[in-house]
């Protein structure tokens, strides 16, 4: 049985690295650390320029409120603390360090002093707050908040290795290549839970992952198995894992932890294992680079802090005059304006594409024939159409009735239209409006209070 979910799209994947094994990529003479890699609250530096810092030393801290701390991904002298804009445009305090090629490791880097089955909930809560983790698939929501929302409310843990995303095969090397770490976190974070299995999700076009971590589960023995689901886009999304799953959908403004249920993305799971028999935070990622103007498409392992010019350089450089950078995948990345932005814990692919390669993909944008493709394929049961024309017409009210906020953005409505209306950046414009209306009715009310 293979496990699927409503409706969704078939996308052509262009999984050009799928057989490209993981290289480590030596670290550029500078790495530019953003003191936010995550949701919540922003990491204050406690660093200053002209210090000497070694390879994993925490360089930035929240000091109230949501968040992850930051570690040097490097060793050598800070040189600048400077404001630089990432890759949602938003300006944080950025770390500049100078490497100086010697990797000196910070004293705290040391592998976990307790056997697995000898620590509490509590201790691996705290063990993966402090080594830095968060959602590495793009998501970027806290790990060890995410893990301590879910201790003693879930009945399922799900490692999420779909990976559904054209061009993006970093989690899919990951499964070939280190099926053992990703086994190694599955157990850590189901000690945890306190639960008594886990479930691995794959889509079934990577039979070769499928039987590196099938084989792994037997040789170690461990209470995991591997679900199969068909290959649909947005399979990676963890509302319709849940469902395709075990049948639950999560009702809007809940978390799956409110449904039984705890999803870790697979590159975050490997992470715990790291951090946990290592002891390194976390300092570095699995990247694809990909696009029609990439010199020599691979799949990276690289600091976090690494420019995107220095990734793409590693991998052969330009070979065409690029039009379009993307960081992350082509359905819900971020175009990018400068080649000098940084690598985050959240950057799973950088997609360099020519103009002729995006001529091949997009068209001008036409009128709605209201064909309801869009509608069909929505994997939330939204009506994107409307949501479209209400936006245009800064109907926000009407909009918000449509249940905007429940778009999970994933850019199967905007694929799916014929007119090739931009769907998805209309409804995140209408987000971004009602977001900010929602902050300032709730700074009025804390004034009125105030007063």
């Amino acid at each position: 049985m293979k496990y699927t979910f409503k409706g969704g799209a078939h996308v052509r994947e262009y999984k050009n690295t799928a057989g490209c094994e993981i290289e480590k990529m030596p670290a550029p003479q500078k790495v530019y650390i953003p003191m936010s890699q995550h949701i919540g609250a922003h990491c204050k530096p406690i660093v200053a320029v002209g210090d000497e810092i070694t390879y994993g030393q925490t360089i930035g801290v929240v000091e109230t409120g949501l968040g992850c701390p930051v570690h040097a991904s490097v060793s050598g002298k800070v040189v600048g603390i400077e404001p630089i804009k990432n890759a949602q445009g938003v300006v944080i305090q950025t770390v500049i360090i100078e490497n100086d090629g010697k990797y000196t490791p910070c004293p705290d880097i040391k592998p976990y002093p307790k056997k697995l089955e000898d620590t509490t909930s509590d201790e691996l809560v705290e063990m993966i707050r402090a080594a830095g983790l968060s959602g590495m698939g793009g998501a970027t929501f806290p790990t060890y908040a995410k893990l301590a929302g879910a201790v003693g409310k879930v009945d399922t843990l799900i490692i999420n290795c779909a990976e559904c995303e054209p061009f993006i095969t970093a989690n899919h090397r990951l499964m070939v290549e280190l099926p053992d770490l990703l086994v190694k976190g599955t157990e850590i974070l189901r000690h945890a839970l306190g639960l008594l299995d886990a479930i691995i999700a794959i889509e079934d076009n990577k039979p070769d992952a499928i039987e590196a971590v099938q084989k792994t589960i037997d040789e170690q023995g461990v209470p995991q198995k591997v679900a199969v689901m068909k290959t649909k886009y947005p399979q990676g999304d963890e509302r319709q894992i849940m469902f395709a799953i075990l049948g639950k959908e999560l009702p809007a403004g809940k978390l799956p932890a409110d449904i039984g249920c705890v999803l870790f993305n697979a590159e975050t799971t490997t992470a715990v294992a790291v951090a946990f028999y290592d002891g390194t935070p976390l300092v570095k990622r699995i990247v694809t680079v990909d696009g029609d103007c990439v010199g020599r498409p691979k799949n990276v392992l690289t600091h976090i802090g690494t420019s995107y010019r220095d990734l793409v350089n590693y991998c052969g450089g330009l070979v065409k005059v690029p039009k379009k950078l993307v960081n992350g995948g082509p359905m819900m990345g971020f175009a990018q304006w400068d080649m000098d932005g940084p690598i985050t814990k959240g950057t799973s692919a950088i997609l360099v594409f020519s103009e002729e390669f995006d001529e091949k993909q997009s068209h001008p944008e036409e009128a709605c024939i209201r064909c309801g493709r869009c509608v069909k394929n929505c994997p939330m049961h939204l009506m994107p159409n409307y949501l479209a024309l209400y936006t245009s017409k800064h109907m926000y009210d009407e909009v918000q009735k449509f249940n905007v906020m429940s778009c999970v953005e994933c850019g199967t409505c905007s694929y799916n239209c014929p007119g090739n209306i931009h769907i998805v950046q209309h409804i995140r414009v209408a987000k971004g409006v009602i977001r900010a209306e929602q902050l300032r009715a709730k700074e009025a009310v804390e004034a009125s209070k105030a007063k």
